[in-house]
């Protein structure tokens, strides 16, 4: 099969690798860290975008690697070939390669902060707001003295108290290893981002068989949503994670 895959450039190595591998023909494109920052509207509008650019008469299928990402991926759809999604509310199920294991994980350690190699190496800071994200709408990729000088020091304080700060709530920084890194550098730069919050760091084993499915397929219905043609993508609120209407 020929397959156009769009996915988030923080899988860019997993990715590479998988469709290097592939047996199928996949022509893969990375669109920008964060989109769901943009906000569920914004990041529809991207991807909105890229899909109605794609000339779909030469291709049997599109793959999309992301998850459900705060309603980003609910309106979408394909005009004449299937969409195929992962059943997934966010990346971090890409990396752990099951959507029960993230559960189980996030249900037995909340306060915990992910990292991979692309996290990493695709913007070295734990926040990082594009321009047409709320956070930078609201002004607080800003330091504080920039925002006092506009607001006062006291509106500043409240801002970043309730709004700024989106690590507070974080103790851990997991970094998920895949498989695929050069050496122990990202695993080095994680630690040392764990060391300098005072947050406990541990190390997990990733899983890369999800993407290896996506790109191989067949795609079950347990791991995968198949969007026919024309129809659109939608939030089930259950266990499948996402549907179509």
């Amino acid at each position: 099969m020929r397959l156009k895959l769009f996915a988030c450039e923080i899988l860019s190595r997993e990715l590479c690798y998988v469709v290097a591998r592939s047996i199928n023909q996949v022509d893969l494109e990375f669109l920008p860290k964060g989109l769901h920052d943009l906000g569920a509207e914004g990041m529809f509008a991207r991807l909105s975008s890229a899909l109605a650019a794609l000339d779909e008469t030469s291709y049997e299928a599109v793959l999309l690697g992301y998850g459900l990402c705060s309603n980003g991926l609910v309106g979408l759809s394909t005009r004449s070939i299937p969409l195929v999604i992962p059943r997934a509310h966010d990346c971090i199920t890409l990396f752990l390669g099951d959507k029960d294991r993230y559960l189980a994980y996030f249900q037995s350690r909340p306060g915990t902060y992910f990292q991979t190699s692309g996290w990493i190496e695709r913007g070295q800071e734990l926040k990082q707001p594009m321009p047409e994200s709320v956070q930078h709408k609201l002004g607080l990729s800003q330091s504080f003295s920039e925002l006092a000088a506009r607001y006062g020091e006291d509106n500043t304080r409240f801002l970043y108290q309730h709004l700024g700060d989106l690590t507070r709530n974080y103790n851990t920084l997991a970094y998920i290893e895949m498989g695929v890194e050069p050496d122990d550098r990202f695993e080095r730069h994680a630690r040392r981002q764990a060391a300098e919050r005072g947050w406990r760091f541990e190390k997990i084993a990733g899983n890369i068989s999800l993407l290896e499915a996506l790109v191989n397929g067949p795609w079950d219905e347990d791991r995968f949503l198949v969007v026919p043609p024309g129809r659109r993508v939608a939030a089930s609120f259950d266990e499948r994670i996402i549907t179509f209407e």
